[in-house]
């Protein structure tokens, strides 16, 4: 009957009766037989200060709790004497202790709770543009949005930066940048939001521009200096307030940098972010991302943004070599090769560019490159040893492509650069031996190309390093194979450039342009190898071979361009072959005492020669053309040549029986002029006219049967004139036979 009357009054008792009941804990405490209506009247009794139901709760728990502390000494003594031991202070518990930190626990809501009215929504509304906004007003009404004087204001107030206005800069910076790629949900959970153009590009200039010195002066309490700048920003005392937002201003600026399309605005945000290092550097996730969104512009970015990447990467580079270097060299060597699949004339200048910049970021740890170096090189031999074992199509196509010349360039560049350091030393034999084997994979003259590509790089290879790698049979090689007096098939005013080719066609190979440009190339090829050898003592003995070939193809050649151009090339040499031979007959020294001998030759490079003189003036000239040629690029194509429109040869035929036929139906007074004509001048014009031809003929290495039935014609032309005949005899002679016309054969270019 008790636990029924008291479930019956239990449903009678309101919140605050329930609540001061202490409830069902106290009640299996109390022994059974204790009154039920004690809780009631107490609820009902009136709320003092120290009286009130929540005291006599807190109370109730406290003694409460307390006894059940005393029966654990009893149940598990030996925890008992745990506490007993490590924390006194939970035995030692009383009533007093929890009351003020539970009353901290529970809000205590106001007796009347005020609404605002329509008009103080409106001035609200008036204000929001010419003060801060609050968190809690972007709370209760979404993202508050950002007003051009909203940034004004944030520019004044930054030159006395507080943590709180920084962090409200940060939130309205991330709203800015969350727009550019449409992230909805990154903008809505933001305290502010962006909609407007102009607000969009005043938040990003004044934060690019000015946030940087006020952080920096919030951090350490001054301008940053050249002593407070080596600092890290992390030994700043407010660097636990601020750290949070600045991870949060580091992440939109990186994600800013991805998605900006003008390349002046990238300029300036990658400038920025190169002033902010030190702040990615304390964060290395923040840090990791930075370095991928930098390789990719370093990759595919406008020239200027190729720049600021690359400096960005050295510079994190420098300072976290253990923890980002190889990675990043991981990433750009990848990068590199993807670029490097086309080449163009306009794409070459790019190519070095990278060339050079990522040997720079090898050059930073002679060790990493090293395993860099040996991991690639061995991948290129890998792929040379599959299209010489296989010899299929395919595994020919894995070795003769752009992206395994650029690579042997690379490394050849990578070598000659690391040399001095010695570390790279050993991979030079392994690195000339792929690039030698790669000219005789298939050495026929379709992939003349391919070979001058890989001998520039053998000779770059040996100039840089110092040694001795045998160039000039591969050189020499090619003017014995090539027949340059044979007559070409087809004629091309285009030229062909055989830096931004590989592999030439079978029409390409019967072209006159295909000889001259193999000439050219192999002359510059040739003084290019023998101007790094040109101070060594050996030079004479080391260029006889090429003397000897030299000679003997200015005996056979009839082309006086080709022979002009290797005449010429021959003297150089020659001359360089005697200087040193003046200049090493006057020493003492023998030829095993090798200081000696390095001595005597690094004197001669300082001196200089007469080949290295000579090269330096054709390489100034040179640079120059390549220049013209990448400026110009096609100029060929800018040029408005006249369209050749061919006619039938019929309907030729017959235009041209009748002009001929109105020309000589003459009258009499006209036959008179014509009998004092002389009768040696058309004739002669056209002995004047053949003798141009036959010394084109003879510039091409002869004249043809063909010319050869032209000139007996013209003889015994020219034998009537000077006998001498009538106007009538001209006449019938000049409606003689019909005249029979050719096509002239022009190449496809043309």
């Amino acid at each position: 009957m008790a636990a029924r009357s008291r479930k019956r009054r239990l449903a009678e008792l309101t919140v605050d009766e329930f609540l001061a009941s202490g409830f069902d804990s106290e009640s299996e405490s109390e022994p059974e037989g204790a009154p039920a209506a004690e809780a009631p009247t107490a609820a009902r009794s009136p709320r003092g200060p120290g009286g009130g139901p929540s005291a006599s709760r807190r109370k109730g728990r406290a003694s409460e709790h307390k006894d059940q502390l005393s029966r654990l000494k009893d149940k598990d003594p030996e925890f008992y004497k745990f506490l007993q031991e490590n924390d006194q202070s939970l035995l030692n518990f009383s009533a007093s202790d929890s009351s003020e930190d539970e009353e901290e626990q529970f809000h205590s809501l106001p007796n009347m709770l005020e609404e605002a009215s329509e008009e103080e929504e409106e001035e609200d509304g008036m204000e929001a543009g010419d003060r801060v906004p609050r968190g809690l007003q972007g709370k209760k009404s979404g993202s508050a949005p950002v007003t051009l004087a909203m940034v004004e204001q944030w520019k004044q107030a930054a030159k006395h930066l507080t943590p709180k206005l920084f962090h409200e800069i940060v939130q309205a910076f991330r709203a800015a940048v969350a727009t550019t790629q449409g992230d909805q949900e990154g903008a809505e959970a933001s305290r502010f939001q962006v909609m407007d153009s102009a607000v969009f590009n005043a938040m990003v200039t004044f934060c690019i521009r000015d946030l940087l010195s006020c952080l920096q002066k919030l951090l350490f309490g001054k301008a940053p200096k050249d002593g407070t700048r080596g600092a890290p920003p992390s030994s700043s005392p407010l660097w636990g307030k601020l750290r949070l937002d600045i991870k949060t201003y580091l992440s939109s600026v990186t994600q800013l940098a991805g998605c900006l399309t003008e390349a002046t605005v990238a300029a300036a945000v990658l400038q920025h972010i190169s002033s902010v290092v030190p702040y990615y550097l304390t964060f290395p996730q923040q840090c990791r991302v930075l370095l991928k969104r930098m390789v990719v512009l370093w990759g595919t970015g406008e020239e200027t943004l190729r720049v600021l990447a690359f400096l960005v990467l050295v510079k994190v580079c420098r300072h976290k070599k253990d923890a980002f270097l190889g990675p990043i060299l991981k990433r750009m060597y990848i990068t590199y090769v993807k670029n490097c699949k086309f080449t163009s004339p306009s794409a070459l200048p790019t190519i070095t560019f990278m060339q050079r910049t990522l040997t720079e970021v090898l050059a930073l740890d002679s060790g990493a490159a090293y395993q860099h170096a040996f991991l690639y090189i061995r991948q290129l031999a890998v792929h040379l040893r599959n299209a010489m074992a296989m010899r299929k199509k395919e595994t020919y196509q894995s070795v003769y492509n752009w992206q395994f010349m650029h690579c042997l360039h690379l490394w050849c560049r990578v070598l000659g650069t690391l040399c001095p350091s010695g570390a790279l030393e050993p991979l030079i034999y392994p690195l000339a031996q792929v690039i030698i084997g790669c000219i005789k994979l298939v050495p026929t003259a379709r992939f003349y190309p391919l070979r001058l590509h890989c001998l520039r790089a053998l000779t770059l290879l040996s100039e840089s390093t110092g040694t001795f790698i045998p160039v000039l049979p591969f050189l020499l090689e090619v003017f014995q194979q090539v027949n340059f007096n044979k007559k070409p098939g087809r004629m091309s005013a285009k030229p062909i450039n055989f830096a931004v080719i590989l592999k030439l066609s079978n029409v390409n190979l019967q072209e006159k342009v295909y000889r001259d440009g193999l000439l050219e190339q192999l002359c510059d090829l040739t003084l290019e190898y023998l101007q790094g050898q040109a101070h060594s003592i050996a030079f004479p003995e080391l260029v006889l071979p090429a003397v000897l070939q030299l000679k003997s193809f200015l005996r056979e050649c009839k082309v006086a361009n080709y022979c002009r151009q290797v005449r010429q090339l021959l003297e150089k040499v020659q001359e360089n072959v005697e200087y040193v031979r003046c200049r090493r007959q006057a020493v003492s020294f023998g030829v095993s005492d090798q200081p000696a001998v390095d001595a005597w030759e690094k004197q001669t490079r300082a001196e200089g020669t007469p080949l290295t003189k000579y090269y330096s003036h054709w390489r100034k000239l040179r640079d120059r053309e390549i220049q013209l040629e990448i400026s110009g690029k096609e100029r060929l194509e800018d040029l408005n040549f006249p369209e050749i429109k061919r006619q039938r040869t019929e309907k030729r035929k017959e235009e041209d029986r009748k002009e001929f036929k109105d020309l000589f139906d003459l009258d009499s007074d006209d036959e008179e002029d014509v009998s004092g004509l002389s009768g040696t001048g058309a004739p002669g014009s056209l002995r004047v006219r053949h003798g141009a031809e036959e010394e084109e003929d003879d510039e091409d290495g002869g004249s043809s049967s063909g010319s050869e039935e032209e000139v007996s014609d013209l003889d015994d032309g020219g034998a009537d004139a000077e006998a001498g005949l009538g106007p009538g005899e001209l006449q019938r002679l000049a409606q003689g036979p019909e005249d029979e016309l050719e096509d002239l054969q022009l190449s496809e270019e043309d």
